[in-house]
């Protein structure tokens, strides 16, 4: 086994509250390997989404640590709202990064459009972030957080926003662009399904505080098809899933 890409180790954090502290994760170990597709699970409020903010870099921990092998990584955020921004069109809001980076236009143009196809938005270059529906709007927005090539990819609730249909649907294609770029992931999610269909393993976390009370290996096949939903063994890890849930 490769040496993990980001370790956390005994990360806590808390938030000052007139009532008294707020304790949002307490003690948070776990590890993830390079090209590893991770999800983390739990109830609302057990501090999921606090944690991805802390990977970040946009919170820090009140105590513990975490670690990226080989010192500051490139990582690339995708909020459950896809943000994008209405002035720019599809491919204009892909390139942004790349604009803040001051990268030649002509190459920035023939990236996103490298992206545009990855995700499947051919045709949809010049369109405006109104006239894209919420999926169409996220693939825009998983292009936008691919195109400075990140080391890791974190995912908070993608696809919360959508229907139950368009949601399946991302599924496949999100789990289609993993297997094409093979990126570090790390996803949090309130699905039971969409983490087993996605993830190489499954951190469960408890009501807050967050802690880690299951570390959950997928052992399901890749690349991964809608029929492998209703087989007993999928039935089997969402059962222990949920059990750790509660």
């Amino acid at each position: 086994m490769a040496n993990p890409i980001l370790t956390v180790h005994d990360m806590s954090i808390t938030f000052p509250d007139r009532n008294g502290d707020l304790d949002a994760l307490d003690t948070v170990s776990f590890s993830v390997q390079p090209r590893e597709f991770v999800c983390v699970l739990g109830p609302s409020g057990s501090g999921k989404s606090t944690l991805l903010r802390i990977l970040a870099g946009l919170l820090e921990p009140t105590s513990g640590s975490f670690t990226f092998a080989g010192g500051k990584p490139k990582i690339g955020m995708v909020f459950q709202q896809s943000n994008l921004m209405p002035w720019r069109t599809a491919l204009e809001n892909i390139t942004l990064p790349l604009e803040l980076q001051s990268v030649q236009a002509d190459e920035a143009h023939a990236r996103a459009q490298e992206l545009i196809d990855l995700v499947g938005l051919q045709g949809f270059e010049s369109s405006w972030p109104r006239d894209l529906s919420g999926g169409m709007a996220q693939r825009v927005a998983i292009a936008r957080a691919l195109i400075h090539d990140p080391d890791i990819l974190l995912l908070d609730e993608p696809f919360g926003s959508l229907d139950a249909l368009t949601r399946e649907r991302m599924w496949t294609e999100l789990s289609r662009i993993w297997q094409r770029r093979q990126k570090t992931v790390l996803m949090v999610t309130h699905s039971i399904s969409e983490s087993l269909f996605l993830a190489d393993r499954v951190l469960v976390l408890t009501q807050r505080p967050g802690k880690v009370k299951l570390d959950l290996g997928v052992d399901l096949p890749r690349p991964r098809a809608d029929e492998m939903r209703y087989t007993a063994h999928f039935g089997e890890l969402a059962r222990r899933l949920k059990e750790a849930i509660g």
